[in-house]
Formats: C-alpha cells, sequence, structure tokens
C-alpha cells in the first residue's frame, strides 16, 4: 500500500522523527513530575506531541491524498541554504569568531546581515523593504532583549565602542 499523499507521508516522517529525537535527548535530562517540573519536562512533552503529530499525518497520508498522489517535487537548495547562511552569519557577527580572526560586530549589524541573506531566499528582493524589516527587528530585539530582559551582549561592533 502506498501513500496518496507523498508530501504528507514524507512531511509527517519527518515531524516523527524529529518529536522521536527530541523526547529521546530530553530523557538525557531530569524529568520529573506535572507538579514538579525538571529541565526535561518540557523538551520531552513537546518531542512526544510533535512525534503523535507525526504519526497521524503519515496515517491520513494514507487515506487523503491527491488524485496524483501530490508527489514531494525538487529540493529548494537556495533557499535553503540562504535560511541556513542567514543564521550562521547572525552567529558569527554578533560575538565574532576570534580563531578566524572575526571581530563582533553586535545585534544591530548581524540583525541587520540575518535578515538581508534570509531574504535573498526569495522570489524577490527589494532593499527598501529588507532595510526597513532590519530596522524594525534590530530594534525590537534591542529593546526586547538588552532593556526587557536584562541579556548581557554587544550591541555595536567592539571596534566602534571599544
Amino acid at each position: 500500500m502506498s501513500p496518496r499523499s507523498q508530501q504528507d507521508f514524507f512531511a509527517g516522517l519527518l515531524f516523527t522523527v524529529l518529536g522521536g529525537g527530541f523526547a529521546w535527548g530530553a530523557t538525557t535530562y531530569q524529568v520529573g513530575k506535572a507538579a514538579s517540573m525538571g529541565p526535561g519536562y518540557f523538551p520531552l512533552l513537546l518531542g512526544i506531541i510533535l512525534a503523535l503529530m507525526g504519526m497521524a499525518i503519515v496515517a491520513k497520508s494514507f487515506m487523503h491524498g491527491a488524485p496524483d498522489g501530490a508527489p514531494v517535487g525538487r529540493w529548494a537548495w537556495r533557499p535553503l541554504f540562504m535560511v541556513l547562511g542567514a543564521n550562521v552569519a547572525f552567529g558569527a557577527l554578533l560575538v565574532g569568531v576570534p580563531a578566524l580572526g572575526i571581530p563582533g560586530f553586535g545585534l544591530v549589524v548581524a540583525v541587520f546581515a540575518l535578515v538581508s541573506i534570509a531574504s535573498l531566499a526569495g522570489e524577490r528582493f527589494v532593499l527598501k523593504e529588507v532595510l526597513v524589516l532590519s530596522a524594525i527587528l534590530a530594534l525590537g530585539s534591542y529593546a526586547a532583549f538588552v532593556k526587557l530582559l536584562g541579556l548581557q551582549f554587544p550591541v555595536w561592533p567592539t571596534f566602534i565602542t571599544g
């Protein structure tokens, strides 16, 4: 018996594997009970829920689907690499990479780089929109993480602030 929707089948399989992996990884921490939760309780619960949802999607893929079987399309390589690259660039620019001689550029520059690189994953790139979104996200990130939560990390490049 083959699935009627390949897309649902593989998406459900992915959810099941990821959920199971997170649930299994959470067991290395103290889980505790509902009344006194340990650090592994929440990831374990979320992993189990994700795995169960994945199993339900896999089961649904055998019952419902498009007449052509909703085949899985080609891999979208450019968006995949742009989004992953944007996250790597954010981490590297936020605090720098001393082993490679890259100084920390701080939160503002890292957010601008993240949004700019991730925007290249889409079909169209409008510089004005990217800059406005970057400014809003940088300001919001500064307000939320530095001012409200009081987290200690660089906001501006280290070669400017010293």
